[in-house]
């Protein structure tokens, strides 16, 4: 049984989807499957080895041209030029700074699938997998919804759709085309024969929210190389208590929340230092330039260290450097791969009692939560943990053993494929 694994390129930065997919698709791969990855909208950008084919389907430019000017992209020469290489690296480039509420019309259009502006780009994917001949199509989320029916039809095979958090790209378009997509997924829900989500807060949450059918919803959880990702097997004794993050510099991942509590700590008298490593989009910059002003005006900016964004090796070994990791999210978080890969590292998790935080802190015992309408929450649940270091060292070894028991990439591949054997046989 061939699979071909669609994967949403996030532009020219790291994204919680595409590592999650690449690594999925990897160890399904030296489990001796065969499966066949397929880049979307963009190359994927990984912190590991891409396992992606080189060909890009729904290619950015092309897919914005196609809806902003129709006419011109019918023109000869024109699609070949849209597919070319360094087109879609441009895109890869400037889509960092283009945001959900702009994308209103485009989203709609992709929903619609064969009835959309993009019916040349679905064409080609359908000619594509054709040449491959997969038996299960695995769409990268529900943004990708719309082209379900048509590979149905054109292809006979079965379709599953995985589900990454599109509520929170859904819930920032603009009126009136968020109730337009939200009605468009739910009338395509049945054209799916199964839904993945890493975790079951999601699953419930995307099935009220999109109305998709509870039934055809799985679970897999996530999975990480656990191997790459070692507890260090001692802490050095010279340097400060470290607190850190790592993840998208972003208001939404509550980075400057974290900066709040980590300067109400230095005004209680405790020392520490501030580490945050992460991608940083241009359309972040400002923001993320105020507060480094606030804690250069409070006169800690030399406690924090901005490590930017990281390799895998640089990612394991900034985890290592950590005594407590927090993303105090001001969302609710789909997945939370973050947090998987700092329990993976032996080092305890201070997270926001929501989303899909309570789901594998609690499974883990690996952390602490705290509730997230409570502005002292925060501080003050990293104070406790600060002030007890066996209390830390027994949630670091509690949550690498469960990770490495519940949330291992072998795990997930097996899952998945389990699910994908399961799968009934299209209806003819």
């Amino acid at each position: 049984m061939r699979v071909a694994l669609l994967i949403a390129g996030a532009a020219n930065m790291y994204c919680g989807s595409c590592l999650r997919d690449n690594r999925l698709a990897a160890t399904l791969r030296r489990a001796g499957r065969d499966v066949v990855a397929l880049p979307l909208y963009t190359p994927i950008r990984t912190d590991e080895t891409a396992v992606t084919e080189s060909r890009v389907y729904f290619g950015g430019v092309g897919v914005y041209v196609r809806q902003r000017w129709p006419l011109l992209a019918k023109l000869p020469g024109v699609a070949a030029l849209l597919n070319w290489g360094p087109a879609l690296k441009m895109a890869s480039r400037l889509a960092g700074a283009t945001r959900a509420e702009q994308l209103g019309p485009l989203t709609l259009s992709v929903l619609r699938g064969e009835q959309g502006e993009q019916r040349a780009a679905l064409r080609e994917l359908v000619e594509g997998l054709r040449r491959l001949r997969p038996a299960v199509v695995n769409l990268p989320n529900l943004l990708f919804i719309g082209v379900a029916a048509e590979l149905r039809r054109a292809l006979g095979v079965k379709v599953v759709c995985s589900l990454s958090g599109e509520d929170l790209f859904v819930d920032a378009l603009p009126e009136p085309w968020r109730p337009r997509a939200m009605a468009e997924i739910s009338r395509r829900s049945a054209d799916v024969d199964a839904y993945v989500a890493m975790t079951q807060y999601y699953a419930g949450h995307a099935a009220a929210q999109f109305g998709l059918p509870r039934e055809r919803i799985h679970h897999v959880p996530l999975g990480v190389a656990v191997e790459d990702f070692a507890p260090a097997a001692t802490r050095d004794a010279s340097r400060p208590f470290t607190l850190g993050y790592l993840a998208r510099i972003c208001p939404e991942k509550g980075v400057g929340a974290l900066i709040d509590a980590f300067l109400r700590l230095r005004r209680e008298g405790r020392r520490a230092r501030l580490r945050i490593a992460g991608y940083l989009g241009a359309s972040d910059r400002a923001y993320f330039d105020q507060q480094l002003a606030k804690a250069a005006a409070a006169g800690a900016r030399d406690e924090i260290d901005v490590v930017g964004e990281v390799t895998r090796e640089q990612k394991a070994a900034f985890l290592r450097s950590l005594d407590l990791f927090s993303v105090p999210s001001v969302y609710h978080e789909s997945k939370g791969l973050y947090v998987i890969e700092a329990m993976a590292a032996g080092v305890p998790v201070v997270q926001p009692r929501h989303g899909s935080f309570p789901e594998l802190v609690e499974s883990c015992v690996g952390g602490v939560l705290y509730e997230p309408n409570d502005p002292v929450a925060l501080p003050s649940a990293i104070a406790t943990l600060m002030d007890d270091a066996p209390r830390r060292a027994q949630l670091g070894a509690a949550g690498a053993a469960a990770v490495r028991a519940q949330y291992s990439d072998e795990i997930m591949a097996r899952r998945m494929w389990q699910m994908y054997e399961t799968l009934p046989a299209p209806k003819a």
